[in-house]
């Protein structure tokens, strides 16, 4: 937003010069209502085109173009309030004749210099008379399938943003040019067959940002390589319904907009806005009479003409709102704002270029100078149709600045466009319709099938109907027949027991007669008879009871011989239980007796390590050794003439002895003591390349970084630092260590830990990977290079030692990657922070410090991306230095050969006036 009452809403004034703009000024070719066998001649204030031509031309990607010059008008903004005081005793530095559309430009009180425009606004004309001036013509030819472009120029504070961006919600009559111009282009288009869509974005720093979504920032410019059109793939799109939405995605883009407070200005625009309104509208009615198709009758075929392809053009409206151009002594700009300064003044220089290589028709345009002047690439010499607002202030002191406005101004009215209307097949629109008329198609046949089938199943039902019904009459005659003969049948039946009952009771009554006879002659026989038959009945009774008795005691003896058995295998069962819980109370007691041996040649060993390092501590002279072989090699001096092999033999015999498993099975140990022994003696094991291998093989790797996990002895995390250390100088050890999760391990110690050689082991052990080529990514992304920094805080010199072999190691490998072509990008050293620490430390007064740092330093600065980087931290200073200085030779040339080579450095060394 502009300084001033202007451009923050000032007083109301009076319009007095508020009138219709001339049809002249601005005229758009009108494409006409029907094809013509060839193309009217174009005028340059208003030919027409063909469509049939410009159409077959746009297909073919070679329009014909209709020239337009870009039209200039320029706007007196009035005096503001500080201006009202200073200058009140001075006339004005313009003077403006809009019925002639001149302006005079004061160089004195007696000489003026007179300049016309297309239009001159005076300092009373409204925001309607502005828009109706400068914009309506444009958003007209935007509306009928031209690209156009408005744009405001002029010195910081003169009201550009004023005209173009002021959105009106106070005061609706102060509405700027974009709010009225997409009111005129949503009024004119329809919902249903036309669309409209808007990108907001601002150029801050050479740096294309997206005002809408601020986190997309560094938009790269895309140019199609036969056309040469311009294209921001990366930018946010809005498809617009209505004004509203429209004025929130104002509001949106203007707060993430930069600004900034200056002499000139309150609240100065420090970058370029760009509004871009694309609109999409189809053309109906087009090519019907030459383009229809008829059949043999001749009658149009219908099917074919819904075949042809819609017409659509489109356009894009560009509203330019460019950052004020200023003088620093006159600003006041100073830290980053001057630099925002430089670069809004460098691109404003690069779209002068442009202008004035187009004014006078020269063969080379500078146009990718800038991306300004890549993103205007169309405005200014291309196709569209141009209208230029420049803003100039009425002061005498900035009559400077007004004179190079109103030249820019007089530059840019001798720029001719090309400009093309652009008409497509809407093949998309086309595929959508035929895709519904194919549905229709289908739906169609869809619905003829099931009516189909429907007539079928009902021919079916019917006749399923007929069947039934005959089967029916068929089956109830035949039910009347098969009663009727059964019936007959039980008549017959019932007759014949009726003549055999009688027949019967006649037998009967003869055989009474007979038996009374016989009864009387009989009766004494036949009682004996029935007590014979009723003894043998009990008899053959008991018979079958006594079998069922001897079946019964069968099977209860068989039961019996069964259970025998089972008992017989439960007690074999039991004996060999019995000797194999002997044979474990008998292992148990072995294994306890080694446990206890080795507990003994543990604690042994450790109190020698104890007194050695007692006896170190007093002594106080002679080399030191390092690790728990140089203690027990100091303990055992006096008893061994080697002092070398001694330990060693005795860690070897340990080892032999007891085995590497049994060993490492003591690291779980619940007692403490026990626990430390145990590690000492890894801690030493691991220190031999040849025992490093049966470790991680036997799981060695695996239990000391769960030693770092789980314990919270001091003393065990730093010797497990140690081992893991001692194991991290092998390849294919680092490689595991980091699958494991060791780096994020020893992160963790290392930030919990205070005791200096503690820190010195886990240092030392991130070192080792830093080395390793393939683990830079991994290394960074969990952490490891900040727990390297975070370990300087305890500022003991053999931490420091090993943080900055880490570092030079770890620069070393990308320096490698990097020119071998497998990294890119910025150093991840410099991602995580480390550059400031390397910078503080490149002198350190410790050698072994000082000489990994110059390294370090002079790997980083081996790649270019990081050159930038390396100035703003000061780092270019310590690598003169180093190249000057430094004691070792190879570095010192190395140092030197990276500035020679160098761009960046090289420009930097020349802008401080360094000779190098």
């Amino acid at each position: 937003m502009a300084s001033g009452s202007f451009r923050n809403g000032g007083p109301k004034l009076t319009s007095k010069l508020d009138r219709q703009p001339s049809s002249a000024a601005y005229s758009t070719p009108k494409p006409s209502s029907k094809s013509r066998p060839s193309a009217a001649p174009a005028s340059r204030r208003g030919g027409s085109v063909a469509p049939a031509a410009a159409h077959s031309a746009s297909k073919a990607g070679g329009d014909a173009g209709v020239p337009g010059r870009v039209r200039v008008a320029v706007r007196l903004r009035p005096r503001n309030a500080e201006e009202m005081i200073a200058d009140a005793d001075f006339a004005d530095c313009v003077e403006l004749q809009p019925e002639l559309k001149r302006l005079k430009l004061r160089k004195n009180n007696w000489d003026s210099e007179t300049y016309e425009f297309d239009e001159v606004l005076t300092e009373f004309a409204s925001q309607k008379r502005v828009y109706e001036v400068v914009a309506k013509p444009v958003v007209e030819s935007v509306l009928e399938g031209y690209n156009g472009t408005v744009m405001a120029y002029g010195q910081t504070g003169t009201g550009k943003t004023f005209t173009l961006g002021r959105l009106g919600e106070e005061d609706t009559a102060a509405r700027g040019i974009m709010v009225r111009a997409m009111e005129d282009i949503l009024g004119d288009t329809s919902l249903e067959t036309d669309s409209v869509s808007v990108s907001y974005l601002q150029l801050y720093m050479e740096s294309i940002q997206d005002l809408l979504v601020p986190a997309n920032d560094n938009i790269a410019i895309v140019e199609d390589p036969k056309t040469g059109d311009v294209s921001l793939p990366g930018v946010t799109t809005v498809e617009l319904r209505d004004q509203k939405s429209f004025m929130e995605l104002l509001r949106l883009g203007e707060a993430h907009r930069f600004a900034a407070n200056t002499k000139l200005n309150t609240e100065s625009s420090r970058s370029h806005a760009i509004l871009i309104v694309h609109v999409k509208r189809s053309v109906k009615g087009r090519h019907d009479a030459d383009q229809s198709f008829h059949g043999e009758n001749g009658t149009s075929s219908t099917m074919v003409t819904s075949f042809r392809p819609p017409i659509v053009r489109k356009s894009k409206l560009v509203v330019v709102d460019l950052a004020g151009s200023e003088r620093i002594d006159k600003s006041g700009s100073e830290g980053h704002t001057l630099e925002e300064a430089k670069s809004i003044n460098l691109s404003l220089s690069a779209l002068g270029k442009c202008i004035n290589a187009l004014a006078e028709n020269s063969p080379h345009v500078p146009v990718r100078d800038s991306k300004l002047t890549r993103l205007l690439r169309d405005s200014f010499g291309g196709s569209a149709r141009t209208s230029l607002v420049v803003t100039i202030g009425p002061s005498p002191r900035h009559r400077g600045e007004t004179s190079s406005t109103i030249m820019f101004g007089q530059r840019a009215m001798k720029v001719e466009n090309m400009v093309k209307l652009k008409e497509e097949f809407d093949y998309k629109s086309l595929c959508r319709r035929l895709d519904i008329e194919l549905d229709k198609l289908i739906a169609e046949n869809e619905r003829q099938r099931k009516d189909f089938e429907d007539e079928i199943e009902r021919i079916r039902t019917e006749a399923d109907s007929r069947i039934a019904e005959a089967e029916r009459s068929y089956t109830n005659a035949l039910e009347n027949e098969r009663l009727k003969c059964q019936q007959d049948y039980m008549d017959s039946i019932k007759k014949l027991e009726e003549k055999w009952m009688s027949d019967v009771e006649k037998a009967r009554a003869e055989h009474q007669d007979a038996c009374l006879e016989k009864e009387c002659n009989k009766e004494a026989p036949t009682s004996s008879s029935d007590e014979i038959a009723e003894v043998r009945q009990l008899l053959e009774s008991e018979k079958l009871m006594r079998q069922s008795s001897e079946d019964e005691v069968s099977n209860l003896k068989s039961e019996v011989s069964h259970w025998k058995n089972l008992e017989a295998a439960g007690n074999a069962e039991i004996m060999k239980l019995r000797k194999m819980l002997d044979s474990e109370a008998n292992q148990k007691q072995k294994l306890e007796e080694e446990i206890a041996i080795l507990k003994s040649q543990l604690l042994q060993l450790s109190l020698q390590a104890d007194e050695t390092r007692r006896s170190l501590d007093r002594g106080g002279s002679g080399k030191v050794l390092t690790g728990f072989d140089s203690l027990v090699s100091q303990a055992r001096h006096s008893q061994l003439r080697d002092s070398a092999n001694g330990p060693k033999a005795s860690i070897a015999k340990l080892f032999e002895q007891v085995g590497l498993q049994k060993i490492l099975s003591l690291l779980e140990s619940e007692d403490p003591d026990v626990r430390v022994h145990a590690v000492k003696v890894v801690a030493n094991l691991a220190a031999e390349e040849a025992n490093q291998e049966k470790i991680v093989e036997a799981g060695g790797l695996t239990s000391l970084l769960m030693l770092l996990r789980s314990s919270e002895d001091e003393t065990i995390r730093r010797v497990a630092a140690g081992a893991i250390a001692n194991l991290a100088m092998n390849e294919t050890n680092q490689e595991l260590i980091m699958a494991q999760g060791g780096i994020t391990l020893l992160s963790i110690t290392a930030a919990d830990a205070e005791d200096p050689q503690t820190l010195r082991m886990v240092a030392g052990a991130i070192a080792n990977l830093c080395g390793n080529d393939k683990l830079q990514m991994r290394l960074s992304g969990e952490g490891g290079i900040k727990a390297l920094l975070g370990m300087v805080r305890c500022g003991h010199p053999d931490v420091l030692a090993q943080v900055a072999r880490g570092i030079a190691n770890f620069a070393k490998c990308e320096s490698r990657a990097s020119t071998q072509g497998n990294k890119a990008g910025v150093s991840l050293l410099i991602e995580d922070g480390a550059l400031p620490w390397i910078v503080k430390n490149a002198n350190h007064e410790a050698s072994p410090i000082r000489r990994h740092i110059e390294l370090a330093l002079c790997h980083l600065a081996q790649h270019e991306v990081n050159a930038k980087d390396m100035i703003r931290e000061g780092a270019l200073w310590e690598l003169v230095r180093i190249s000057r200085d430094c004691s070792r030779e190879d570095i010192r040339m190395l140092a030197h050969r990276t500035l020679i080579s160098s761009p960046t450095f090289q420009a930097e060394l020349r802008r401080l006036r360094i000779e190098f």
